[in-house]
């Protein structure tokens, strides 16, 4: 029997990386966990991102790697410590990542290295593809800092794809989850005006979108991983409340927001929004399940 093809991934209990593992399995790979912990069973590998230490021999004989690991954007606040952590977490952990691959003999084939469709800023009705300039503010920021330090493993030879991920929709957890609890108690509505984009896609998509990239050797670079029709605010609310059988009418004041989640992560995250296309996925090939918003609800709730 042949040896099955080792993939390592980090990030793998999070809300993707636990749907990525069993695909991985199912399409016959062989899976190693990075795990920050010490390893308790087979298949899991110790690194430490924050103290700079990695168990490169656990590593040996690689051939990808899919590294998801990321403080969570959405979780509290964003005080000067919790935009401190999604920084540091993010780059630090992919500068240590891509180094060790560098030093590897025989080298990964391919470093899959997360990004997010916050490189491109707030731009209003904009179409960005891979091609769209860097935009402003702190999400922005830190996604160019995050892609940039994976740059050891590029010099190094190995291919680095980075999917910029949309907003996952997923059956549970994620931003789903939060979105529609309002909805659920009758007083869901669009947030402002409800113009900004939201460049969605499912987790399904999502986690095919990986292992293409994983595979696909034409793949290198900036990846958008979002479905191919954005919707504005306003048309996900309708299709929320249609899909949930709620009203709609009840819209979220832009100072409401700023207020309970702070002016800077509001603006970014809520008022703002960018209108993405999957170009690169588009050109290669890549086959979503899911491109129009309120079947794509209807099938996650």
């Amino acid at each position: 029997m042949a040896e099955r093809e080792k993939i390592a991934v980090t990030g793998a209990s999070g809300l993707v990386g636990s749907e990525l593992v069993p695909t991985l399995e199912r399409n016959g790979y062989e899976v190693l966990r990075l795990v920050r912990r010490a390893p308790r069973a087979q298949g899991e590998v110790r690194w430490d991102p924050d103290g700079g230490t990695i168990d490169r021999a656990g590593l040996q004989g690689v051939t990808g790697v899919i590294h998801l690991a990321g403080d969570n954007v959405a979780s509290g606040r964003w005080t000067e410590a919790k935009k401190a952590r999604i920084r540091s977490s993010r780059v630090q952990g992919t500068a240590l990542l891509a180094s060790a691959l560098a030093e590897l003999s025989p080298k990964p084939l391919v470093l899959v290295s997360a990004s997010a469709i916050g490189y491109y800023g707030v731009r209003g009705d904009e179409v960005l593809d891979e091609t769209a300039a860097q935009g402003s503010g702190f999400l922005a920021s830190v996604c160019g800092q995050w892609e940039a330090a994976a740059d050891p493993a590029r010099e190094a030879g190995i291919r680095v794809v980075h999917p910029r991920i949309g907003i996952v929709l997923a059956a549970e957890g994620g931003a789903l989850a939060k979105m529609k609890l309002p909805f659920l108690f009758g007083v869901g509505g669009r947030i402002g005006d409800g113009s900004q984009y939201m460049s969605w896609i499912t987790l399904e998509d999502l986690v095919s979108a990986l292992v293409f990239a994983l595979q696909n050797d034409a793949l290198e670079g900036p990846v958008n991983c979002v479905s191919p029709t954005p919707v504005t605010n306003a048309d996900f609310t309708s299709a929320l409340g249609r899909v949930l059988s709620r009203p709609t009418v009840l819209p979220v004041p832009k100072f409401a927001l700023r207020l309970g989640a702070g002016a800077e992560m509001a603006d970014e995250m809520l008022i703002g929004g960018a209108r993405v296309v999957p170009t690169a996925l588009h050109v290669r090939g890549f086959r979503w399940e899911h491109t129009s918003i309120e079947p794509a609800l209807d099938s996650l709730l």
